[in-house]
């Protein structure tokens, strides 16, 4: 395990004013562990909080990969099998979980694809529990069905359902549409196209189609980080208006915060 970026500016020591004009300290962020920072959601994910400082991500990694650029995260560098230990030993407040794979990264084979989606989601949502953490939210697809005929999104709907036995005090499950964001160095010529056809296609999608509709990949990252943080107990699904509002609240905390 190594720690390759550690943020050495978390505003150590200052202090601001409140109404009555007297000194207090300014909170630390809050720390949220993540799991799959190299893809979409997780590069946004530490770019966003990287501009504020309302929350700071703790990611975990398989291997060591280009970070954005002035990112200030905490990543730990470590074979999954110790991940528990890392969480063990950060204390994040929650955990998003990011990961997943596409059919053509797994050679169109789906013990590879499931190995990613379905296994390693799991195993990490345990070691997670294990290691303490009391929330998690777990990125998944809208139309996950562990009946679906897709094996793409039965896995999605199986891998839910392992996870919502895990035990944690607090899971949120995001179902987003197709994803509208840009991506480093993962060509998609097929989802290009679907995001560059959505605003005609999104409005025409008949009623039971609707889930599919796009989204800002901005927009699954803020909600990811406001429910990461409420403390209310249960299982929640959020599909793409829920994460919308659920967006809202994060902006206007994180704005009030900032002044």
């Amino acid at each position: 395990m190594s720690e390759v970026s550690s943020p050495q500016n978390l505003r150590q020591g200052r202090r601001q004013q409140d109404d009555f004009g007297r000194a207090g300290p300014v909170p630390a962020p809050m720390r949220i562990g993540l799991v799959g920072s190299t893809g979409l959601i997780g590069r946004r994910l530490i770019e966003i909080t990287s501009a504020g400082d309302v929350a700071r991500m703790v990611g975990l990694a398989r291997r060591e990969t280009k970070l954005p650029e002035n990112a200030r995260v905490e990543m730990f560098v470590a074979d999954p099998s110790k991940w528990g230990e890392v969480l063990e030993a950060v204390r994040p407040r929650a955990l998003i979980c990011a990961l997943g794979t596409t059919w053509k990264k797994a050679g169109r084979d789906e013990d590879a694809f499931r190995a990613v989606d379905h296994d390693l989601v799991i195993a990490t949502a345990k070691a997670a529990h294990q290691a303490g953490v009391r929330n998690m939210v777990l990125i998944s697809s809208a139309g996950a069905d562990k009946r679906a005929k897709s094996f793409y999104l039965q896995t999605k709907g199986q891998t839910e359902d392992m996870v919502s036995s895990v035990g944690f005090n607090r899971l949120d499950i995001l179902r987003p549409g197709l994803l509208k964001g840009r991506r480093e160095d993962d060509l998609r010529p097929v989802e290009a196209l679907a995001r560059f056809a959505s605003p005609v296609i999104d409005p025409l999608l008949p009623e039971k189609w609707q889930m599919f509709r796009s989204i800002e990949v901005d927009l699954v990252c803020e909600a990811a980080l406001g429910l990461a943080m409420r403390k209310a107990a249960g299982r929640f699904t959020h599909d793409n208006e829920a994460m919308k509002r659920a967006a809202r609240e994060w902006r206007a905390k994180s704005t009030l915060e900032s002044e």
